[in-house]
């Protein structure tokens, strides 16, 4: 039989704190990878002080894993979580409940512009474009918030490059997690990786309202939120529920796509939610052999759309390998400062030279 992830922390389990609780029990077993006999997992200690006083421990921890069948290299790392005295517990929060009586649309404090981000459709680059513009905007200087909507197909963690569960020091708030300068929020962060999430409308919006509500986002100048494709119950209750400044629409040139888009249109209109403006994504592939330009979905759908409809087009980004690469990776093209970082730049400054960001 093959080592497991489950092998290594029953092997651990055995690895006791003066108080005789085990490595596991006190939940300071993180980022555990085992790939065929290689072993590698963090320690996080609560502060500096406790990690030296447990280096016997991580040196006794190595070593009950290396005793495994099929070990052949074990690596753990010791760190620091922070000044705190004790470990923070993992929140306790039942995400997904129904959600709470409220008496009209409301903001969280210290969030001064909320912009949802929507799509009529799913694979038009929404949360690729989502994730680039909040870090470009975070690079141009504004303090911004990236909150992941889309409940059943959360896709931020992986953009981002943040797999890890966020504090909640009395069960109630959630302390959100931070990544290439943007402070983050999503579901995916709350639930087991490639668990499906099967909820029904009432505990979308609750789990919506929470993320919203419970999470101590900070001061900051714009909160993003990246909404599920469609118009559903997620978004009915983002811009029923929320001071929403306004919603920017993605979508690719292409006839179907912008069939859906005006949909999504439509939904802002019909519940008084502004248009900040429209953006096309994968308007053009530009060959990295030739450099010939080859517009693959169509041309210029999206601006029709926005003159049709007097909203700004906000931008056009082409459709690129290195985006896709970086988003896979965790690390967004726009962290960098190639011709795609320098895009979304544009894009990010036109925002916030319009007051929008």
């Amino acid at each position: 039989m093959s080592l497991t992830k489950e092998d290594v922390i029953a092997a651990l389990e055995r690895i006791n704190l003066p108080d005789g609780r085990s490595l596991v029990a006190h939940d300071l077993l993180r980022a555990l990878t085992v790939e065929g006999g290689v072993v590698r997992f963090v320690i996080e200690a609560p502060n500096a002080d406790v990690a030296k006083a447990m280096v016997p421990l991580r040196d006794a921890a190595e070593k009950v894993v290396s005793e495994l069948a099929g070990v052949t290299q074990v690596t753990a790392a010791l760190t620091a979580h922070g000044p705190a005295a004790k470990p923070a517990a993992p929140p306790s929060l039942k995400i997904g409940g129904h959600p709470k009586p409220q008496d009209g649309p409301t903001k969280p404090s210290g969030v001064q512009r909320i912009i949802a981000i929507g799509s009529g459709k799913g694979g038009v680059g929404k949360s690729t474009v989502s994730t680039n513009l909040a870090v470009a905007l975070a690079k141009q200087g504004r303090k911004v918030g990236l909150l992941d909507a889309d409940i059943y197909g959360p896709s931020i963690p992986r953009m981002m490059g943040v797999n890890k569960r966020p504090a909640s020091p009395d069960g109630k708030t959630i302390i959100p997690l931070k990544a290439h300068g943007v402070t983050l929020m999503s579901i995916g962060f709350m639930m087991e990786e490639g668990k499906a999430t099967i909820w029904r409308g009432p505990m979308l919006m609750g789990a919506l309202q929470q993320m919203l509500g419970q999470v101590e986002w900070g001061e900051l100048d714009v909160l993003l939120v990246d909404l599920p494709p469609g118009t559903g119950d997620v978004q009915l209750t983002l811009c029923t529920k929320s001071e929403l400044t306004g919603a920017i629409v993605v979508s690719t040139p292409q006839d179907v796509a912008l069939i859906d888009a005006r949909k999504a249109l439509d939904m802002f209109a019909t519940l008084k939610t502004p248009v900040l403006g429209l953006i096309e994504n994968m308007s053009v592939f530009v060959c990295p052999d030739c450099g010939s330009e080859h517009e693959i979905f169509g041309q210029g759908g999206v601006a029709s759309e926005a003159e049709a409809m007097g909203a700004p087009l906000l931008g056009t980004l082409p459709i690129d390998l290195e985006t896709r690469l970086a988003g896979d990776s965790g690390t967004p093209v726009a962290v960098g400062d190639g011709p795609m970082a320098q895009a979304y730049a544009r894009l990010a400054e036109g925002l916030i030279k319009g007051g929008m960001a």
